[in-house]
């Protein structure tokens, strides 16, 4: 599933993402900061964190961002189901992690992902919802 160029465009502009992931039969829902990069949607986390816990168990999970306005004309959002994938460190998880603390600047000082504690998780889109 490909996201179209507007979809695309409200997710790398949008600077906070909720992430939904299932572990133990209970959602778990988080704000996360990401990046869209070749279609594929990537977000840090801590390496033991419940949502990579859960993806490790259940690869498939959603990931939503939205605008609001007292206009409900003017409502926007995005939603992407997939599945998700775990990196760990190399070559790959240095490049994304640039790419996050571009659009981060914060990022490293505030929550510096390491190699030694810290994931990258990939989204990649299976289906797509737009409003």
């Amino acid at each position: 599933m490909r996201l179209t160029k507007a979809q695309a465009k409200l997710l790398e502009w949008e600077r906070v993402a909720h992430v939904a992931t299932v572990g133990g039969g209970m959602p778990h829902l988080v704000p996360v900061c990401h990046v869209v990069v070749g279609g594929k949607i990537y977000f840090g986390s801590g390496r033991r964190g419940r949502k990579v816990r859960n993806v490790r168990a259940n690869a498939r999970l959603a990931l939503t961002v939205d605008v609001y306005s007292d206009d409900w004309s003017q409502i926007t959002g995005v939603m992407v189901q997939g599945t998700g994938r775990v990196i760990e460190r190399g070559p790959h998880f240095r490049r994304l992690r640039r790419r996050l603390y571009a659009k981060y600047p914060q990022y490293p000082r505030e929550a510096a992902l390491g190699e030694s504690d810290s994931v990258i998780v990939e989204l990649t889109p299976t289906h797509v919802f737009s409003w």
